[in-house]
Parts: structure tokens; C-alpha cells; sequence
């Protein structure tokens, strides 16, 4: 049976998009949803950090936010790493699974240190129709 999809696979559409760019696959080991017990650094985690749904001519759309967690051994590489994310996603329309994401942008962005990685938080902005 096949799933509709709604704001709530959002989160795969960035997936598959910063998998799909080459720059960003070559950078990374892996990109997760939420969270994860152990991974090899580098690697970025995704969770959805907001939803709202906004009425539009009759219909419902959706916007959300996801944030992105670009977790590095060291912080320049961070930096790097976000700035090849931001190049992939600002400003850009997603496909993925039948979803369309569009209207992408980077919303906020701050950095951190956590269990031994730099960490640079980027939170993305998108509509669904």
C-alpha cells in the first residue's frame, strides 16, 4: 500500500538532496535521522524542529523547519561541510518520494561541542503544497 506523503518525510527530501550532491557525499559518512548511538565522524544528523500549517486558497499547505546537526573532528572542517549543505539547500526545490519541497532556506545557524565533534546547527526552512 502506498503512503501519501506529507510534511512529515520531509527530512528524507533533504536527505536524498544532500545525498545526491556530490561534494556533500564525498564529506560525509553518513547522514541520519534524530539521532544515533555511534557513527564515525564526519556525519550529520536531521531532525524536524517545526510544522505549521498555513491555508491557502482553499487548500492546506505546510511549512517546517529541519534542523541539520554537521557533526566534525575539527571546526573548520565544520565550517566547510555547512558551507557545501547551504550551497545544496538554500534556495532550492526538492523531490523525493512524491514530496516536493520548495522554497528552501537556511533559517538559522549556530556552533557547538559535544562528545568530541564540532558541531555546526543549521536550520532549514521549506513549504509544502
Amino acid at each position: 500500500m502506498a503512503v501519501n506523503r506529507t510534511s512529515l518525510s520531509a527530512g528524507s527530501v533533504i536527505r536524498a538532496a544532500l545525498l545526491a550532491n556530490e561534494d556533500v557525499a564525498a564529506r560525509v559518512n553518513k547522514i541520519f535521522p534524530v539521532v544515533t548511538d555511534r557513527a564515525d565522524l564526519p556525519y550529520i544528523l536531521y531532525r524536524h524542529a517545526k510544522l505549521t500549517a498555513i491555508a491557502a486558497r482553499g487548500a492546506v499547505a505546510d511549512a517546517v523547519e529541519v534542523e541539520l546537526q554537521i557533526c566534525t573532528e575539527k571546526y573548520a572542517e565544520g565550517i566547510e561541510l555547512a558551507e557545501a549543505v547551504r550551497a545544496v539547500l538554500d534556495g532550492a526545490t526538492f523531490t523525493h518520494n512524491g514530496l516536493t519541497l520548495r522554497h528552501c532556506m537556511v533559517v538559522d545557524f549556530e556552533s557547538t561541542w559535544d562528545s568530541g565533534a564540532h558541531i555546526q546547527v543549521l536550520t532549514l526552512s521549506a513549504k509544502i503544497a
